[in-house]
């Protein structure tokens, strides 16, 4: 065997793992809440811009479960390239958008790149670390990932801000340069991924097109038997229900209040830009933390606290009043967001083994995002016709619930021991 195609360290994926995190959201910082602000701007209204998040999740609760079951059976390489190939087309057709219709074909092309793009390099790296050390712990990996892709989306943000602010070309919006840059940054990290990414070949007795078809078909039955089956794991991906809806609030609905508090899209785009720079930092120094804190009390004890925590954090988003108020609030959700975010991740993994683990990912990023996508239909209007104010306490109250369901992970974490 030659240097070439030895097997990864646990160390050199990690280092991969990382790289490729960076370079996989450093563009989705760019434009961090320039995906509302742009549809709004180009006269569409908040309801019309909520829809279109949802057609997107709808199009990802869709094909989560084929497309785990093909990373699962085919590998995660060829979904991973896939994926990038599509976030460039996804990008220039929204950018170039200038009605419902076509932002509405975007995000479709948008919703089928994230349905790849969900999972397949987390299981790749997990899969290759205990290539190298069956007993390797894999949280610490998962926990430098969020703390790299926390600091990659505050570098974007605050660059997204900046271009923004600089404006250089007169004749574009200002809101559309972040866009251009985030695709160009897309592609290189496709190119990455085609280098980097390097997993050993899928059993031959598979290679054809339907026979292939039958493995990823049979992963995902027996995915979803797992879910009937496995409390745990039911519990897990049900926490996600409540999740998504806090996580509406302080995405999707933070860059539309802040417009309405400082008199415009383009200026809420320029402040918001350094706002979420800090808001990431914070993502990354709770996503560091939590990795520590685990350590001692446990994955499940610390997932459970930022959880409650950050529904808290949600619900003070929408009691506070002005500008400042929203943006501490909005800050202190990211920080908690951010140390629940490995800990549900390695608490997943547990319950998962190498032959399913992208199907699992799937199934707890299709509750997910389905949730979301049912939750932008009854958030968005409440915020039009009640406030904005009034859609994060709901959304933030509803969250803290989900915490219960990490209970039945906690009891086996004792278990175990």
């Amino acid at each position: 065997m030659t240097a070439a195609r030895a097997p990864l360290t646990l160390a050199a994926a990690e280092r991969r793992l990382v790289l490729l995190t960076v370079t996989r959201w450093l563009p989705v910082g760019l434009v961090f809440g320039l995906t509302v602000l742009l549809p709004l701007e180009r006269g569409l209204g908040l309801t019309e811009v909520g829809t279109l998040l949802a057609v997107q999740g709808f199009v990802v609760l869709a094909l989560e479960l084929p497309t785990g079951g093909l990373a699962d059976s085919l590998g995660r390489r060829p979904l991973l390239i896939a994926a990038g190939v599509l976030a460039v087309l996804s990008s220039l057709l929204f950018v170039t958008a200038s009605g419902f219709w076509m932002f509405a074909a975007a995000l479709v092309l948008q919703g089928v790149f994230r349905a790849l793009d969900s999972g397949p390099l987390e299981a790749w790296f997990v899969d290759t670390a205990h290539t190298a050390d069956p007993a390797a712990p894999i949280e610490h990996g998962l926990s430098r990932a969020a703390t790299a892709l926390g600091v990659a989306i505050a570098g974007g943000a605050l660059a997204g801000g900046a271009l923004i602010a600089w404006h250089p070309v007169p004749g574009w919006s200002a809101l559309v340069l972040p866009f251009v840059v985030a695709t160009a940054l897309t592609a290189g990290h496709t190119v990455l991924v085609a280098f980097l990414v390097r997993e050993p070949p899928r059993p031959r007795d598979v290679s054809a097109g339907g026979r292939r078809a039958a493995g990823a078909h049979r992963v995902v039955l027996d995915g979803l038997r797992m879910l009937r089956t496995a409390p745990v794991l039911r519990s897990l991906v049900l926490v996600e229900v409540f999740w998504s809806v806090a996580m509406i609030a302080f995405e999707t609905l933070t860059p539309v209040r802040l417009a309405a508090l400082v008199g415009g899209e383009d200026e809420a785009g320029a402040l918001y830009g350094p706002s979420a720079a800090a808001a990431w930092a914070l993502f990354a120094a709770g996503s560091a933390v939590a990795g520590l804190v685990s350590r001692r009390a446990g994955v499940s004890a610390t997932a459970i606290g930022a959880r409650i925590l950050n529904g808290l954090m949600v619900v003070a988003m929408g009691l506070v009043a002005g500008p400042v108020g929203l943006i501490a609030a909005f800050w202190l959700a990211y920080l908690t967001q951010g140390a629940a975010g490995p800990m549900h991740a390695a608490l997943l993994h547990r319950q998962a083994t190498g032959a399913n683990r992208a199907v699992v990912l799937s199934m707890n990023s299709m509750v997910a995002g389905g949730s979301y996508s049912l939750g932008l239909l009854l958030l968005t209007p409440l915020a039009e016709a009640f406030g904005t104010g009034t859609a994060f306490v709901v959304a933030g109250s509803f969250s803290v619930v989900g915490a219960l369901l990490y209970l039945p992970a906690r009891r086996q974490e004792r278990t175990a021991g």
